[in-house]
């Protein structure tokens, strides 16, 4: 049986020494939560995780969702339960507007409880994942009265939500999607077609599913300008709002799965389903899109999730375990043998978790912070550097996170030796469900070539600037600073390693487009490295002054020892990623050109 703490005093660290939360108290909501109510959230949200969604978690990966005979589909054992006391204890509606029934909190929060409850149970926290999605499409794009009907209930958590892009034929390529839509003169229109791999499709944890669907309007353009986007309720509302007659949309099947068996993913069938238009007609994908980021951001964060509490556990093993003698000479003589953790091996999968996962809360955090910025400043300026950063991250954080999410996974159970691939350990677990992080919303691949071909030069490259000009002033802050010197030196080697790939990029993504796709992922995660390098910067300059000023803790110096180890470890991988860059891209297609 696995076990989970929720990192409330990392968090807390972040949000208060690093990120500067309460100098936003001119932001709305954030006054709203000061530093004693954050605690409080915070902690209760950590209650919650731990006692009461996380014990689910092996329940759910046993059990699974079971498809009835009526079409209908049953959740795990205790899985309604805990998303009832999750719905009533108002979580759904942290940041969500108060006129529409939420608490009007910052973005910030919720994505910091997000992480409690995704590293706690990640197929159960899907189903108001996907809502929180459905629910921002609508605010952006929906008409008063769509807003007004279908929203509160959403934000209260009683209706649910989900997003039907994939199509047996087609996933990324939503060009090719058949699913059509057919006026019928009363503003409605009638939705016919089959999704696949939509998550929580059908279930018994609420009282209605809003189903937001892409599909072809008759006559439509042919390709992605074709596309509009339909809300679709499992249940047709009556004259009073209430759910009414069903609709023509049922679950064919749930999809058999690697991992998330909690989680509802369903073929749905639309059978001419009444659906009404959201946004407008042939501009679906820039409505869904709205959802799409949000999720995109969401499943980085699971990436973050699974890795933190596999690495919770892998620590508990690894101090438990006893097994060998250290190099150095034995470190518990009063035993038959040292704990593993005192290995060289060991300790490395340890470290490398550990410096991956708090600075990817950082990030998820500051981009979070980003999000607030843009949606609630009025300073037009402000909005408009944080709208560029929350572009520019969103597939860094998805792609990144995830990568790392599924590689910190398979080292946590790495640790457990044999006892790892034991179900019973609970290790298999993270990483069948780690995996679909890298796959859904956008497999990793499409994530790179989302940064390298168009977010780098949007706006003629203003983000990818700014954050290149953030990087290097933090080195240039601190580089008289000679407790600094271990961290700004690698840091700023990594941002001339990013530079020099960009250059490349922008050299031969035109005259050679496919030696840019090839060389994507590596920038990808070029450009990851030196975002959680700038986030280790940051944390080491606190703790750093913390222990200049005398008032440091055991948590302010741990952040140092993983810092450091962070730049001298970690960060120099970056020369690996631009040498893949720059160096044999020619080759390697002609020769994967031949291979084939």
């Amino acid at each position: 049986m696995t076990t989970y703490k929720a990192p409330v005093a990392d968090t807390l660290f972040l949000l208060n020494e690093v990120l500067g939360y309460e100098r936003h108290a001119n932001l709305p909501g954030f006054a709203d939560a000061p530093a004693d109510m954050l605690e409080a959230i915070l902690g209760e949200a950590a209650k919650l995780a731990e006692n009461v969604v996380h014990p689910l978690n092996r329940v759910g990966d046993v059990e699974g969702c079971v498809r009835n005979d009526d079409g209908s589909v049953t959740t795990p054992k205790g899985f309604k339960e805990a998303y009832d006391q999750y719905r009533e204890g108002g979580w759904m509606s942290l940041a969500i507007p108060a006129e529409f029934g939420g608490q009007g909190l910052p973005y910030t929060l919720h994505s910091a409880v997000g992480e409690f409850f995704s590293s706690a149970n990640m197929a159960l926290m899907m189903y108001p994942g996907l809502t929180q999605g459905a629910i921002a499409a609508i605010l952006e794009h929906g008409t008063d009265e769509q807003k007004e009907t279908f929203v509160p209930k959403m934000v209260e958590g009683v209706w649910t939500g989900t997003m039907n892009l994939t199509e047996p034929h087609c996933g990324t390529d939503l060009g090719l999607l058949r699913s059509k839509a057919v006026p019928t003169g009363d503003g409605s229109y009638r939705i016919s077609g089959q999704k696949i791999f939509i998550s929580a499709g059908e279930h018994d944890m609420s009282e209605n599913v809003i189903h937001l669907v892409l599909a072809r309007i008759e006559g439509a353009p042919e390709g992605v300008k074709g596309i509009s986007l339909f809300i679709v309720p499992k249940f047709v509302l009556d004259a009073d709002g209430n759910p009414g007659k069903r609709n023509g949309v049922s679950c064919g099947s749930i999809e058999e799965k690697m991992g998330i068996h909690g989680n509802a993913t369903c073929v749905m069938n639309y059978d001419d389903a009444q659906g009404w238009l959201i946004g407008e007609e042939n501009g679906g994908l820039k409505a869904m899109f709205v959802m799409m980021n949000e999720a995109r951001l969401g499943v980085g964060l699971q990436g973050l999730s699974i890795s933190e509490i596999a690495y919770q556990n892998a620590v508990a093993y690894a101090r438990e375990r006893i097994q060998g003698r250290s190099l150095s000479g034995p470190k518990a003589p009063d035993k038959k043998a040292d704990p593993i953790i005192v290995h060289p091996d060991i300790r490395r999968n340890l470290m490398n978790m550990r410096a991956i996962n708090e600075a990817g809360r950082a990030l998820v955090l500051w981009t979070a912070l980003q999000s607030d910025i843009a949606h609630r400043s009025d300073d037009a300026a402000a909005r408009q550097a944080a709208s560029d950063h929350l572009g520019l991250m969103t597939p860094v954080i998805k792609g990144v996170l995830t990568d790392k999410g599924f590689d910190n996974a398979v080292a946590a159970q790495q640790v457990f030796g044999g006892h790892g691939y034991i179900e019973e350990h609970g290790m298999s677990q993270f990483v069948r469900d780690a995996r679909i992080a890298m796959i859904y919303e956008g497999a990793n691949g499409i994530q790179a070539l989302d940064l390298v071909g168009r977010k780098l030069a949007q706006n003629g490259g203003r983000a990818v600037q700014a954050f290149f000009k953030e990087v290097g002033d933090f080195c240039e802050e601190n580089r008289a600073d000679e407790t600094m010197a271990p961290f700004t030196k690698a840091l700023k080697k990594g941002l001339n390693d990013l530079q020099a790939a960009t250059m490349w990029l922008m050299q031969n993504a035109m005259t050679k487009p496919d030696n840019a796709g090839a060389a994507s992922t590596d920038y990808l995660h070029l450009f990851g490295l030196v975002a959680l390098g700038l986030m280790w910067g940051r944390m080491a300059k606190v703790a750093q002054d913390r222990v200049a000023a005398g008032d440091a803790t055991a948590l302010h110096e741990a952040k140092l020892v993983t810092a450091r180890y962070y730049f001298e470890r970690v960060m120099p991988e970056s020369a690996a990623h631009l040498a893949r860059i720059s160096a044999g891209c020619d080759s390697m297609m002609a020769l994967a050109e031949d291979a084939f």
